[in-house]
């Protein structure tokens, strides 16, 4: 979709950019944050018109509720330079519908889709300068709301924070990755927070791959809670596998984040020829299929790399290894139709980008 209308939020502009100091040619993910941000607060039951400020330290109690109880979700999205040079913003709407569940889960207010779409547009148009060029760079961009009332008892928050940050990001290439079963550690459990994007999911996550990093490990692959025996995810990715010539990926449960590359290389692959089936995955059918020949791919799927490759996945302690995929696997030829649509190189049939004209 083509934006209409602009947003009218006041800016406070910064006295002094940034953005000369920043090496555009050399940029570590997330390492830059942008000259600006968008702050609004939710108080008195409902969400305050939000305003841009210079990029900076927020003052807080350290009583902040958030940090004593954990509440706090975020997401990540990117804004891209499209083949007009218009800035293309990818699927923000899905964004803020993921957002407003994982608030939901947490007892937190929703925002609005229009606060939403309008506090992102807002925040991209002002820093558009940020938005690297080059090919397969992009403007990474953050948005998160955490509880911001001081008091110690256990309560729900009366004030909240939203706040949204903008980070140029280079082209990321993802070497493929080895992965461990975990069958010790549990990520999340049906019924928990574990398909919120809440700040506690990533905390609880890093000790468990501390450890297998320790053990030559990229990533845990992680499984059920009760049995250990299904998959879920992996890291900071959702997990798909090509079986049988067919694209196969864990049914969503309660466990597992509804990523959004999950959601359009779904949506794309029957375009590309490939059947799909969401379903329970068992770590024996992996084992099989790997034994077979019959499990030809296994990539992660995130905001980061679009997709990952996978090399290997070690299973109680035996190491399975893939081939590195070639132009013509399934995993290289939905990543380029993805970045195709993105960038205005194929037809947008599905309304995905959200295109702001300069």
């Amino acid at each position: 979709m083509i934006s209409t209308t602009r947003p009218t939020f006041a800016i406070e502009r910064t006295k002094k950019s940034r953005i000369k100091d920043i090496d555009f040619n050399d940029l570590e993910f997330g390492k830059y944050i942008s000259d600006h941000m968008l702050v609004a607060d939710f108080v008195n039951n409902k969400w305050q018109v939000p305003k841009i400020v210079p990029f900076g330290d927020i003052p807080m109690s350290p009583a902040m509720l958030s940090l004593h109880y954990g509440q706090s979700v975020f997401e990540g999205m990117k804004a891209f330079r499209n083949k007009d040079n218009d800035i293309c913003i990818f699927r923000p709407q899905k964004h803020s519908e993921r957002l407003n569940k994982s608030l939901v889960r947490m007892c937190m207010p929703e925002i609005p889709e229009e606060l939403f779409m309008q506090s992102v547009h807002a925040i991209v148009e002002t820093e558009r300068d940020w938005i690297p060029t080059s090919e397969g760079a992009s403007l990474y961009i953050r948005p998160i709301v955490f509880a911001f009332e001081p008091r110690l008892r256990v309560k729900l928050s009366d004030h909240f924070k939203f706040i949204i940050l903008t980070s140029p990001a280079g082209a990321y290439f993802s070497s493929p990755t080895r992965l461990k079963v975990e069958k010790t550690f549990v990520r999340a459990a049906e019924g928990g927070t574990g398909f919120a994007k809440c700040a506690g999911n990533y905390g609880g996550a890093f000790y468990p791959n501390q450890i297998a990093r320790q053990e030559g490990f990229d990533q845990v692959l992680w499984t059920d809670a009760k049995e250990h025996k299904y998959i879920d995810e992996v890291g900071v990715m959702n997990i798909m596998f090509v079986i049988d010539g067919k694209l196969i990926t864990p049914k969503l449960t309660s466990a597992i984040l509804d990523g959004i590359t999950r959601d359009s290389i779904l949506k794309l692959a029957p375009a590309l020829g490939m059947t799909v089936e969401e379903k329970r995955i068992s770590i024996d059918e992996i084992e099989e299929g790997f034994k077979k020949g019959t499990l030809t791919e296994a990539f992660g799927t995130g905001t980061a790399a679009v997709v990952s490759p996978v090399a290997s996945i070690n299973i109680d302690g035996v190491e399975y290894k893939l081939s590195e995929p070639g132009p013509q696997s399934f995993q290289q030829r939905v990543k380029q139709k993805l970045n195709n649509i993105r960038l205005g190189f194929e037809p947008d049939v599905y309304g995905w980008n959200y295109i702001i004209n300069v």
